[in-house]
């Protein structure tokens, strides 16, 4: 049950998650149709790009910190379909977002003054302080100190040396969100940011994580992965118009184009698209009615 997110993130979603995605994951893209018992190939750890298979350095949670946690809980259980639950007085406000009995996304209060609403990403380490201190040597700024967090685990957040936010979850009692990739579900983590050179080895330093360059025209896609070259779960881009340095989640949706017109419905913006990427799926840029902004995605399904 980690904390509320305090970072800042805004500015469209450009088509730089196209043919680099495509081309990288091709041979592991997850098939999230229905397998045998109804269970996905997307959650199961076969040929899968995100699972619940928490390793350390993989993303293991999201949450959204917000002025409006009614407002906010209203709209995003309109528009994925999920079921708002508060975590109790104790937690200060904290609920978790539910599809199916699951826990597949937590939100809260903005804790921080001047803090604007916005999706946080945390990256699982074994040890927080430890991690804590390897993004302090590394060039990173320390938001929120590694903290308890009742008997669920404890966390951490920071500011990579370019200012985007995100943060890290040591699990005790909760291990991480309990599906993704799944429609309705968080599945792809993405950094936006003005020095992709200096991000890439920030993080490869901090979390050990392989990184993979696609060429893509007049700039590079970085797909990133844990030690394994086939267990990609995010990519680094170069910021195109936007303002800050950010992380981006990505929730997976059964129709793109419903999902978008339904958020335009429940008060939210479209930044862009939707948009096909050829091999991968249709996708598009929004923003909550509080702008924070995230991006869905239909993915494709994969060659038979």
């Amino acid at each position: 049950m980690p904390g509320a997110a305090t970072q800042f993130v805004g500015g469209p979603r450009e088509n730089a998650f196209n043919e680099a995605r495509a081309a990288s994951s091709a041979r592991q893209r997850p098939d999230r149709r229905a397998g045998e018992g109804g269970r996905s190939h997307a959650t199961s750890g076969e040929d899968s790009v995100l699972t619940t298979d928490y390793v350390p350095g993989v993303p293991s949670w999201v949450d959204i910190g917000t002025p409006d946690t009614g407002r906010a809980a209203a709209f995003y259980t309109g528009l994925f379909g999920w079921e708002a639950v508060s975590a109790g007085p104790e937690a200060g406000g904290y609920g978790f977002f539910k599809q199916d009995g699951k826990t597949v996304a937590g939100y809260g209060p903005l804790m921080a003054e001047g803090a604007r609403t916005a999706w946080m990403i945390y990256f699982q380490t074994a040890e927080a302080d430890v991690t804590a201190k390897s993004i302090q040597q590394a060039g990173g700024t320390v938001s929120s100190a590694p903290m308890d967090v009742m008997a669920a685990g404890r966390m951490a957040q920071f500011s990579d040396p370019a200012g985007a936010q995100f943060a890290v979850w040591q699990p005790g009692g909760t291990k991480g969100l309990d599906a993704v990739s799944d429609p309705g579900t968080f599945c792809w983590a993405e950094l936006h940011t003005a020095d992709p050179g200096a991000a890439r080895s920030f993080y490869e330093s901090v979390f050990g994580w392989h990184t993979e360059d696609m060429p893509m025209g007049d700039m590079t896609y970085t797909v990133i992965s844990t030690s394994r070259p086939d267990s990609s779960f995010g990519g680094i881009v170069p910021l195109m118009g936007e303002p800050a340095s950010h992380w981006q989640a990505y929730f997976e949706v059964p129709d793109c184009n419903a999902t978008v017109a339904k958020a335009a419905d429940l008060g939210g913006s479209v930044v862009s698209g939707p948009d096909d990427i050829p091999g991968v799926g249709r996708f598009a840029a929004l923003t909550d009615p509080f702008g924070a902004a995230f991006s869905v995605i239909t993915s494709a399904a994969p060659a038979s």
